[in-house]
């Protein structure tokens, strides 16, 4: 898994040594896709809108083409697979991610979540790990999530 992560970025992005913030913020990427990604599949069913709803969060996020993107969704998918936990994900985002990114996060994570029309109970559980993980305190938390639920009611 790390020799196709690392293919891909030195196909994709041109990655050499000296480019070392540049392989970070690919690794950020990443995490960030797994993250959405994991959200999509807590409820145990992937929604199309769901899935349209990660690939439009990332592409409006990241600066890719939609290959680029492509790949980044596919690695993200193997990687949320093969994980046993969340940490290899919250941790990259912790040591790089200000305060307002970390919340942006959880905001995104949150329209995955609603982007089939409902929070599932899982969904929920799964975002405020994320939150705790990334030490976005609770209070930002109930206001990401208020903030989606109060603008989606008819």
């Amino acid at each position: 898994m790390i020799e196709q992560i690392s293919k891909f970025f030195s196909n994709c992005f041109e990655i050499s040594d000296d480019e070392a913030p540049a392989d970070n913020e690919r690794s950020l990427q990443l995490a960030t896709a797994a993250l959405l990604i994991e959200v999509s599949r807590a409820d145990f069913s992937v929604d199309d809108t769901e899935r349209q709803a990660v690939i439009e969060l990332l592409d409006s996020q990241f600066e890719l083409t939609k290959p680029e993107l492509e790949k980044l969704i596919e690695l993200a998918e193997q990687e949320a697979d093969q994980a046993t936990s969340l940490y290899q994900f919250t941790r990259l985002i912790n040591d790089a991610f200000s305060a307002e990114q970390k919340r942006l996060l959880v905001l995104n994570l949150w329209k995955v979540a609603l982007a089939d029309g409902y929070i599932d109970k899982h969904e929920d559980h799964l975002i405020r790990k994320v939150a705790d993980l990334i030490h976005v305190s609770h209070r930002d938390f109930i206001r990401t999530k208020l903030t989606l639920t109060e603008n989606s009611d008819p």
